[in-house]
């Protein structure tokens, strides 16, 4: 049997540095879906498509694909703060600058500039919760991942009741604004008792940022990771673009394919706050990440035959919860690796991003050329291809393991 490691204490300051990471993430999915919530009043103010719409929904996410990489790397050399920092003056700016777009060009420069800093940002909470959290990472990750989901929800409820699109757009402006303050201001790379001595500084400093990466890259469990986390978004991301379409060809009308969609993402939020903690009490964390992936998947693929109303709503909470269980996990893995660790945890949540983003984007597409207008097909692909995700976790080093023992 092997020996378990004391835990290390942890400094208090950690609940501050969750707290302004957690509003950040927050903040990026109320703005970012504000986009979609004033669908009706944006497409005819700005003279857009349908295609265009959708692309100014996706510029936040399609800037993170070459953001990510850069942003991991830089920040094992420079540390987070001071990387997060530029995206967040940048993102700033193009937060208020949608005030003054009034064609498609310029709100798609407006909103790739405001991606910048989550770009930055995502790829370095690994760096940042492995650093604070320690053992406790993958907590702080689920919280994390339920802050994405409460943004969502607060934009589609809120958004639509401004007086105008000009004042929803200042209100969550400013409110970005308060926590860039608020990030340079009180955020730290880490606490104070483990402050790298100026000898280490001066090493990494002298280490270029291809040699960061080129060390998670040599990561083969890091890869695996990547891989298991994009197969997953990209059949969530399908299965949640596809719902209210297939439920209005079930009968139902768009209000009500809509608002049972987002009754789905509660099992999300849930999934992704309770499932760490719940997990990481059991022995062996990879039976049950294994169990609770079958599970949604299964959902998933027979979502078509399940009766509407209370069955529907119940089996889609019970998807969504099972579902974003093992997500907070499996993005808090690498730096358990001992050839990742904290110093190259910045590079490895880079490539993890880019990978798993890369993925969210094909994936749909594929099932949907395979599926076309078949709902029946696409809900048993996109659970199937859910499903696959439990081969990379029985690969991979048992997440409880990992943290316990040395």
């Amino acid at each position: 049997m092997m020996d378990e490691r004391p835990m290390p204490k942890l400094s208090n300051y950690r609940w501050v540095i969750l707290t302004i990471v957690a509003l950040l993430d927050l903040t990026s999915n109320y703005i970012q879906f504000q986009i979609s919530a004033l669908a009706i009043q944006i497409m005819p103010m700005l003279h857009i498509s349908t295609a265009q719409f959708q692309s100014l929904v996706m510029a936040p996410m399609l800037i993170a694909v070459f953001l990510s990489i850069p942003a991991g790397t830089l920040a094992d050399k420079f540390g987070a703060k001071k990387i997060v920092s530029i995206g967040l003056i940048i993102s700033v700016i193009g937060a208020f600058g949608r005030l003054i777009a009034h064609n498609f060009i310029t709100m798609m420069l407006m909103l790739l500039l405001f991606g910048v800093y989550m770009a930055l940002l995502n790829a370095n909470t690994l760096k940042i919760f492995g650093m604070w959290f320690k053992q406790d990472t993958n907590i702080a990750m689920g919280i994390f991942f339920a802050s994405a989901s409460v943004g969502i929800i607060l934009s589609r409820i809120t958004s639509p009741r401004f007086p105008s699109v000009q004042s929803a757009y200042m209100f969550s402006s400013i409110l970005l604004l308060v926590l860039a303050i608020c990030w340079l201001f009180f955020m730290k790379d880490m606490p104070a008792a483990e402050k790298l001595s100026p000898e280490a500084v001066k090493q990494d400093h002298t280490e270029s940022s291809m040699e960061f990466f080129k060390a998670a890259a040599r990561s083969k469990k890091t890869w695996i990771v990547a891989i298991s986390v994009g197969v997953g978004m990209g059949a969530s991301e399908a299965f949640s673009s596809i719902m209210p379409p297939a439920f209005a060809a079930r009968g139902l009308s768009s209000v009500q394919g809509n608002t049972i969609a987002a009754i789905a993402t509660i099992g999300s939020l849930c999934g992704s706050l309770f499932g760490p903690a719940i997990i990481g009490k059991a022995r062996k964390a990879k039976p049950l990440m294994i169990l609770v992936t079958l599970l949604a998947g299964m959902l998933i693929a027979i979502t078509w035959f399940i009766p509407l109303g209370l069955p529907l709503i119940i089996s889609l909470v019970l998807g969504g919860l099972f579902g974003a269980m093992t997500g907070p996990l499996m993005q808090a893995m690498p730096i358990t690796f001992p050839e990742i660790g904290p110093k190259y945890a910045g590079s490895a949540g880079g490539l993890i991003g880019t990978v798993s983003l890369l993925f969210s984007y094909c994936i749909p597409v594929i099932i949907s050329l395979v599926a076309g207008r078949n709902y029946m097909l696409t809900f048993i692909i996109q659970g199937i291809v859910l499903m696959l995700t439990a081969i990379f976790i029985a690969i991979l080093p048992d997440a409880n393991d990992a943290r316990r023992h040395k």
